[in-house]
């Protein structure tokens, strides 16, 4: 039977107008308010028959179900949630693991980006898509797509594909594609407001959007805008996070706040052997001007103890604006121009506690000779073998802190038309841009405090300057860091304090064309081709503050943590695809119907060579009632050009050094190629025991990320086999289940610092070794973190969704929804080993617990409608929880966290004589707090911050009106 083919907009009207529920895939949400239809006609009846395309296929079916697990997020779903952008209601999906970024608390981070990572393969590995079309990416990085940018008031659904689907969508499509549907048949006006803040009357939120639209005979316009604005929480207003809580050597420690950073503003001092205070370190008398050795004492961890948890924040301060402006022209009866433009402005900014100072991993010596120095001896990195350290926090430069202005474009524009009956084509053009500027405080120029602080004179004048008494150094002011607090002290340090800018731009366009329609007719039906060709540059360009550029150490003129290098590059791509829809069997005995597709897909890339991905997926529907499906797929990810082109460039990762504390309980020669000589540690005898006073041992150090290295592709496969049941006798019930599996080899991955220690610690042969860098003494001065092809990854699991819609009562209409994911498994290889990741949080990875689910429940009944959700993370384990598992195995013991839970209710009012609606909410109602997870084993806050809610119970509300 040949069908007749109209406007794909219409199908999709149709589908939103109906008021009962599908299941496409995994789960389809409920369908949401529509406007009753008009009677009819004979060419709209036609339409009822029109075909759409569903996430994960080209090939327009008549079919919603089909061999594709795809779950949908509607109009309806997403405003009963409470959230005011796109990232905080996507990081609930039970489909999201790992470590994706959660804007509001990535702390040390601050752009305001949300990202989405499906199935827990980094965000880089799942493909953002608007209307089917590729979304720009952040600054050409492999950190995915800013979800946040979208303006919420646009969105129609989200279809999100569990799926790898390269051969439809090309490279990144790994772990699947979230799908943004756009509005297109709105008239009128529309505003909101919105406000919100938690029960701690802190972390306001507001809102607004307001949105147009109109309709005509060849033709429709849609366009708006949205802003919404947070307002930052501080660590310290949260028992959870107020403190660095620690979990060493069997006790937990710093719940009072007397664990944290010997960095503290009145020093921690390492003096040589004999000293007269009979301690290894000293620290400032509390008062004392730190004039002479009478005002020190031994440091005394419980007591000076910098607490920088309470400087961090856990919701970091944002503001954003969206806009948009969508449309379609109808040129001829079988040819339309449409239109699409979106536009972002985010301005967002990170805080965290003061800047630390250590001189000898800072490079700057304090001289013996300088005028303050009481101690009489030199300290930092004078020799490999004599470095005194000298710890202290400029905490009268407040908060380090990176301000970002980012603004985002993306055109799209193009024609799409019929020919024949059954054919449907588009041409598009592609367009967007991103720029990015930043600025950074609380930093310091190294290069004149080296002077500040070296050899220093009292004159005859009675100026102290800086030099000698021969040698005056013009223009430098001597600093007294001895006493860092003093009036004049932040004088002189202001005169040193740097505040880099940097800024970026990256562009992608691109040019595809797609076709589809019926080849030849079958007894089945009509077989379905699909094929296109796409065209696609990218282009990234960053610049830094000459005081910012690393050198190959990653050194630079100031803090490491803020060194990085500017970056420029581009790469191209050229693109084929083509997919197959055969119908083999209809309306047979144990075949109502048999369908195959085949697709593949061929990418040619001017850095990184050819690749082809296949794909074959079957659906068989034995009963009208039940489908069986499968698909098997080939997929893969292009380096990003960061990836490629980015030099070396500072960081400050947290390890725990397993050389330090060293005693007769290792492999000798582990530790002479993991510490020793091999390192550059001249001065540590083989096998010998390292000082326990190296200020690595729980400290931050910073490792250089080199690219150039000759990247290939990340490749793999992904395999789905599910079944879908739609019971006859259980009217608006539906179930489906799906078994799937990924893996993949050659990843692209940047070298953990605590991956490669512990990886060269463990196994002498190991090429980590040679990322390790060492001073003569032991300490490590860097560790290099070059970006390689090394390792791979195996995933598998199950998927569970359920629908149910009651039959219509006097008491209203009630739905019910679960969605459910069990991680059977996570193996990931780095080149260190086989980590088993499955039901474990792991510092560099992220959670993987086995369960995730959410549960949900609308009711409506006239002007009232009210909502439940529940979010389900299952239990996990920390394997060597403790930190004192490194010095001693009595304490490499792995802690179990049980399954954590929130819940969040809503309910709103139509008032329907001046067509408004009032909705009130409550966010995370019995207000759980996060588990406390302990600050050495997680980046920030004592606790897992992308996966658990950090703020707590949270009220909202929200005005609709329409006109």
């Amino acid at each position: 039977m040949t069908l007749k083919t109209t406007k794909l907009r219409d199908a999709i009207s149709l589908a939103l107008a109906v008021g009962v529920t599908t299941l496409a895939g995994t789960g389809v949400a409920f369908a949401q308010d529509a406007t009753t239809p008009a009677p009819a006609t004979d060419a709209d009846q036609a339409k009822t028959l029109d075909r759409i395309e569903v996430t994960g296929s080209r090939i327009r079916r008549v079919d919603a179900e089909n061999a594709s697990p795809v779950v949908t997020i509607d109009r309806q779903a997403i405003e009963k949630t409470g959230k005011l952008t796109i990232g905080d209601l996507v990081q609930e999906l039970p489909n999201i693991a790992g470590a994706a970024t959660n804007p509001t608390v990535n702390n040390g981070g601050g752009t305001g980006a949300s990202t989405v990572e499906l199935r827990g393969l980094g965000s880089q590995r799942t493909l953002v898509l608007i209307n089917g079309r590729r979304m720009l990416h952040i600054g050409g990085t492999d950190g995915g797509a800013d979800v946040n940018s979208i303006p919420a008031s646009a969105v129609e659904r989200i279809e999100v594909l569990t799926v790898g689907a390269s051969s439809v969508y090309g490279s990144d499509a790994v772990a699947g594609v979230v799908n943004f549907i756009m509005r297109k048949d709105f008239d009128g006006m529309q505003a909101s407001v919105d406000y919100g803040i938690s029960s701690r009357s802190d972390g306001q939120r507001t809102g607004g959007s307001f949105t147009f639209g109109q309709t005509g005979e060849k033709g429709n316009v849609i366009a708006g805008v949205n802003y919404n604005q947070f307002d930052g929480i501080s660590s310290a207003d949260r028992d959870y996070s107020k403190n660095a809580v620690y979990l060493y050597g069997g006790s937990i420690v710093g719940l009072n706040g007397s664990i944290g950073s010997g960095r503290n503003p009145r020093g921690r001092i390492y003096l040589p052997e004999g000293n007269s205070f009979g301690c290894g370190s000293v620290t400032l008398i509390p008062g004392a001007t730190g004039s002479s050795t009478a005002d020190y004492r031994c440091y005394a961890a419980s007591a000076d103890s910098y607490n920088y948890q309470r400087a961090n924040l856990i919701q970091t301060p944002q503001e954003r604006t969206n806009a948009f402006f969508l449309g379609n022209y109808q040129l001829t009866d079988d040819v339309s121009a449409f239109i699409e433009y979106y536009h972002n402005k985010t301005s967002a900014n990170f805080g965290i506690a003061a800047l630390p100072f250590d001189a000898d991993s800072d490079g700057v010596v304090i001289s013996k000779d300088n005028y303050y120095n009481p101690f009489g001896v030199n300290f930092g990195p004078v020799s490999d073998t004599d470095d005194n350290e000298f710890l202290t926090r400029f905490t009268s430069l407040g908060q380090r802190a990176a301000f970002f202005n980012t603004v985002t474009d993306q055109f799209v524009t193009g024609l799409e038309g019929f020919l024949g009956d059954t054919w449907k084509w588009d041409v598009a053009l592609n367009y967007g841009h991103q720029n990015q500027s930043s600025l950074t405080r609380g930093y310091v120029y190294y290069e004149g405090l080296r002077d500040a602080l070296g050899a220093s004179f009292m004159d005859t004048d009675g100026v102290v300057k800086c030099g000698t008494a021969g040698n005056v150094i013009e223009g430098c002011t001597p600093l007294n860091i001895f006493n860092i607090n003093d009036p004049q002290t932040i004088a002189t340090l202001g005169q040193y304090t740097a505040n880099p800018l940097s800024s970026q731009l990256y562009i992608m366009k691109s040019i595809e064309a797609n076709a589809s329609g019926e080849l030849f007719d079958m007894p089945a039906g009509a077989a379905q081709l699909a094929f296109g060709a796409q065209w696609r540059k990218e282009y990234l360009r960053s610049d830094v503050d000459f005081i910012t550029i690393a050198d190959s150490s990653g050194q630079c003129f100031i803090a490491q943590e803020a060194c990085g290098s500017p970056v420029s590059g581009s790469y191209t791509s050229n693109e084929l695809y083509g997919e197959l829809f055969l119908p083999l069997l209809k309306d047979v005995p144990f075949a109502k119907s048999l369908n195959v597709t085949l697709g593949t897909r061929y990418s040619d890339f001017d850095l990184f060579g050819n690749n082809t991905s296949s794909k074959l997926q079957v659906e068989w529907r034995p009963l009208d009632e039940l489908l069986l499906r499968g698909t098997v797929a080939e997929v893969f990810r292009a380096p990003a050009i960061a990836d490629v082109f980015a030099g070396p460039a500072g960081n400050a990762p947290q390890f725990v050094d397993p050389c330090v504390g060293y005693g007769a309980t290792g492999s000798p020669l582990n530790h002479e190629n993991a510490c020793g000589a091999p390192t550059g540690a001249t001065a540590i005898p083989a096998g010998g025991t390292q000082s326990t006073g190296l200020s690595q041992s729980t400290g931050v150090v910073s490792g250089s990320a080199y690219a150039g290295y000759q990247l290939k592709p990340e490749q793999g496969k992904s395999f789905d086999w599910g079944v879908v049941y739609d019971p006859n006798w259980l009217p608006g019930f539906s179930v489906s289940v799906d078994y799937w599996r990924i893996y993949l080899n050659d990843l692209i991955t940047t070298i953990g610092a605590q991956t490669a220690v512990d990886a060269c610690y463990a196994d002498e042969s190991s090429p980590f070794c040679g990322f390790i860098h060492r001073k003569g003494n032991g300490q490590v001065q860097y560790v290099s973190q070059p970006t390689v092809n090394l390792g791979r990854l195996d995933t598998k699991g199950w998927d569970l969704a359920l629908r149910y819609k009651l039959p219509d009562t006097s008491w209203g209409s009630w739905s019910f929804g679960f969605d459910g994911t069990y991680i059977a498994q996570y193996d990931v290889d780095v080149g260190g080993g086989t980590v088993p990741l499955a039901g474990i949080f792991n510092k560099d990875f992220g959670n993987y617990s086995r369960v995730r689910g959410r549960l949900f429940a609308n009711w409506n009944k006239g002007d009232w409608s009210a909502s439940y959700r529940l979010r389900y993370v299952g239990g996990f384990t920390i394997a060597s929880a403790d930190g004192g598992c490194q010095n001693d195995p009595v304490f490499c013991y792995s802690k179990d966290y049980g399954s954590y839970i929130t819940h969040g209710v809503s309910a709103s009012y139509a008032l329907p004589k001046i067509n408004s609606t009032i909705e009130l909410g409550v966010d995370n109602l019995t207000d759980k707090q996060p588990p406390m997870m302990f600050q050495n084993n997680v980046l920030n806050a004592n606790t897992d911050v992308s996966t658990f809610d950090t703020i707590g119970r949270y009220f909202f509300g929200r005005y609709t009106v329409k006109f």
